[in-house]
């Protein structure tokens, strides 16, 4: 059986606090709470739990603040959350299972991080990240933004998942705040905080920066491949918020150079497609992404609506448009089977068995 101690860094998060704590004190054996500045009763709620609560002078730099968290734990792996992350009962379960299972040859468990969700709670956005650490291979937290661990040595994937539950907006210029200031000291962006930095940037709608910092790191050879999808898809979304469809749709046709066609990929064509009235040419790109396979092994950010549901809702609104309602009841039929409360589906349900009567 390994022990597991919970490592994290918080400010100001007396709302949330408790939540995540009493979600995972009965799974880890030790909680380090490093605190980079709380005004509110955060370190205070800590004491509850811990006594190992530490004070971290900010200094605009999260990879430092976790290596610090880091540095405190003893036991034989790490797990890390934020604030608003929970770990829930059947996730909790599997936890612990896995500590009493775990090989201990394992360096890194990747663990899903779901993020988006619809109204009925079901998982829209998810992604793996690098939750569990064997402390003794000594991982290093990089990048003072959007920091990460380079996973390395014998990396296993599970399905167990961390869930965020975001109580609260984050102030949205922090992040860019952060990168400005790196370069006015003349701090040199490798490849991937290029890539955030560029996203920094189209979040905070200076689109046509963003667009030149998007394509500067589409020009390198090297990079991640799932940051390069997302740098055209995220390419994309700039020139959809310039009003200009066609590069839009040219920049998401750069993601074929790094693989093949992604669901989130396909319906992002199909929708500007739609948008056009080119409804018989969005089916084909719709259709395409009922086809795609979801491998969230890669590392990438998944939308799974983009897999079935989404694109079985538009080709029924594609065909309703073309005048083709044998066909549109049909796909809004299978949108229902995969989400039966699903207002879209419901709506047009309606609609459709109101138009057949008359």
């Amino acid at each position: 059986m390994i022990t597991l101690s919970l490592c994290m860094i918080v400010k100001d998060e007396e709302d949330v606090i408790s939540r995540c704590l009493d979600s995972v004190k009965d799974i880890v054996d030790e909680i380090v709470i490093v605190d980079t500045g709380s005004k509110d009763k955060t370190k205070e709620i800590c004491k509850k739990y811990t006594d190992l609560v530490y004070d971290f002078k900010w200094v605009d730099d999260f990879a430092k603040a976790r290596n610090y968290s880091f540095s405190k734990a003893t036991k034989d792996y790490i797990i890390w959350l934020d604030a608003d992350d929970v770990i829930y009962e059947k996730d909790k379960i599997k936890l612990i299972n896995l500590k009493n299972t775990l090989d201990k040859n394992v360096d890194i468990l990747m663990l899903k991080y779901n993020t988006g969700f619809d109204k009925d709670g079901n998982v829209t956005f998810s992604y793996y990240r690098e939750r569990i650490l064997k402390r003794q291979s000594n991982f290093k937290w990089v990048s003072p933004i959007h920091e990460a661990i380079v996973p390395s040595g014998n990396v296993v994937y599970s399905d167990i998942a961390i869930t965020h539950k975001k109580e609260k907006a984050t102030n949205p210029k922090r992040n860019i705040k952060i990168f400005k200031k790196m370069l006015k000291e003349g701090y040199k962006l490798d490849l991937r905080q290029q890539f955030y930095y560029s996203r920094e940037l189209y979040y905070n709608q200076e689109y046509k920066e963003a667009i030149k910092n998007f394509n500067k790191f589409l020009e390198h050879k090297e990079g991640f491949l799932e940051n390069k999808i997302n740098a055209c898809i995220d390419l994309s979304n700039c020139y959809i918020a310039l009003n200009d469809s066609k590069k839009a749709f040219l920049a998401l046709t750069k993601s074929f150079l790094y693989d093949s066609p992604r669901a989130e990929i396909c319906c992002r064509l199909g929708a500007i497609l739609l948008e056009m009235e080119k409804y018989k040419e969005a089916i084909f790109w719709y259709n395409l992404a009922t086809k795609c396979k979801l491998d969230e092994t890669k590392g990438g950010f998944y939308e799974m609506e983009c897999y079935d549901f989404l694109p079985y809702i538009q080709i029924c609104v594609c065909y309703f448009k073309l005048g083709d309602i044998e066909n549109a009841i049909k796909y809004n039929e299978l949108a229902g089977k995969i989400k039966p409360t699903s207002t879209a589906y419901l709506y047009n349900k309606d609609f459709f068995n109101k138009l057949n009567k008359h």
